[in-house]
């Protein structure tokens, strides 16, 4: 079973969503048959590589969104997050463009550490204040997943997955994404934001049927007990 999952680095609820469906996957029978494949979405490729000012300033200013209304969305963000065993800090956030940061998760891929790619700059961008924009902390976290520093270079240096970025981008505006976190499975059923383990659950079990239905092999015989007993 292939799940791709579309999702942001900037994305406060995408990390929350990989949580919940790590503990619907994790108690899932077959989870050994499954294939997860994040996907990269940019909620904003118009950001500049660096944005001078707080997260809060940032969609207050470029969203249009009330300074009152934002300090609350954090406030039940960050209490959800918690909830998750995330620890986020709004205050510190670096406001950031992200398509640099999913070319290297790319590239991890490339190299069996696309999970651990997407996790730590989840977790650094929210809970670390760390600059996903950086060059020089995407290197130094390059360097930390084990991938090679002249492939990081050329990362740098070249165009190298700035399509394979854009083709996700693109595949979600023909899937009719327009928002993430976003899970698709088998490309046959799709669940739309952090949804609660226990409705990713739901949709593995459909999923996994629907994949693998039972075939009866002469259900006419045989000896079988029934609401009217059993056959003699």
């Amino acid at each position: 079973m292939k799940i791709e999952i579309w999702s942001d680095v900037a994305c406060p609820w995408c990390f929350i969503g990989k949580r919940r469906f790590e503990a619907a996957l994790a108690e899932f029978p077959h989870r050994d048959a499954v294939e997860v494949t994040w996907r990269s979405y940019q909620l904003d490729p118009t950001l500049p590589e660096h944005y001078d000012g707080t997260e809060l300033e940032y969609l207050s200013t470029r969203k249009g969104m009330p300074p009152q209304q934002v300090s609350q969305m954090f406030d039940h963000v960050a209490q959800q997050a918690s909830g998750e065993g995330l620890d986020y800090h709004f205050d510190k956030v670096v406001v950031a463009n992200s398509f640099m940061a999913h070319r290297l998760i790319h590239l991890a891929a490339a190299h069996g550490r696309q999970d651990a790619a997407k996790e730590r700059l989840l977790s650094d961008h929210f809970e670390h204040g760390k600059d996903i924009g950086s060059r020089e902390y995407l290197a130094s976290l390059g360097k930390d997943l084990g991938i090679p520093s002249g492939e990081l270079e050329e990362l740098f240096t070249t165009d190298k997955y700035a399509d394979d970025v854009r083709s996700d981008v693109e595949e979600a505006r023909s899937l009719g994404i327009s928002g993430v976190p976003f899970f698709v499975i088998d490309r046959k059923f799709g669940l739309s934001g952090a949804q609660p383990a226990a409705t990713f659950t739901a949709a593995l079990d459909q999923a996994w049927q629907d994949a693998n239905p039972l075939v009866l092999v002469n259900s006419g015989e045989g000896d079988a007990c029934g609401p009217d007993g059993c056959t003699v």
